[in-house]
């Protein structure tokens, strides 16, 4: 999937404050990605695990990922195949994951205007990325600094070490 690209995806609503632990339940940190994604937000709306699909978003209150420093929480949405998380704001932690393991996050002040399961494109040409809506409505994200579009480009931070290290 090319992270610059996202036509017709399928919106996810979710409310405000959606903790680490919905994201990444800890009943299931013993495990791997492949058994924490099946209960992802399992407490937040039952069927995102089994319904969720590559190329989607999750389109979310205030305070996306707060909690816990725990990196699966991000992981697991980019295992899942996740396009990116469209919110207004994002703890500081979760933020800085996400991006460290390549998932894009756009901030979006004008993210509750976004209804569930509708579709969306994001356009991520230019300096100010922009969500447009299914009726044409054009809503603008904060602008993303590019060391950060980098890491989600490469898919992770070490993906992106490992391009830049001399041979």
């Amino acid at each position: 999937m090319n992270p610059r690209e996202f036509k017709n995806t399928r919106v996810w609503r979710l409310g405000a404050d959606v903790d680490t632990d919905a994201l990444a339940p800890g009943a299931y940190m013993k495990h791997g990605l492949d058994v924490i994604g099946r209960y992802c937000l399992e407490a937040v709306r039952a069927d995102f695990a089994s319904g969720v699909r590559e190329g989607d978003v999750i389109v979310a209150g205030a305070n996306f990922g707060i909690g816990s420093s725990r990196e699966q929480a991000a992981g697991v949405l980019r295992h899942l195949g996740l396009a990116a998380v469209i919110a207004p704001s994002y703890s500081g932690l979760y933020f800085r994951n996400a991006f460290n393991l390549g998932l894009l996050l756009l901030t979006c002040p004008e993210a509750a205007e976004i209804e569930d399961s509708e579709r969306v494109s994001v356009h991520l040409d230019g300096e100010t990325p922009q969500v447009v809506r299914a009726n044409g409505q054009r809503l603008m994200c904060a602008p993303i600094p590019q060391f950060l579009m980098d890491m989600v480009d490469a898919g992770g931070l070490l993906p992106l070490l490992k391009q830049r290290k001399p041979t």
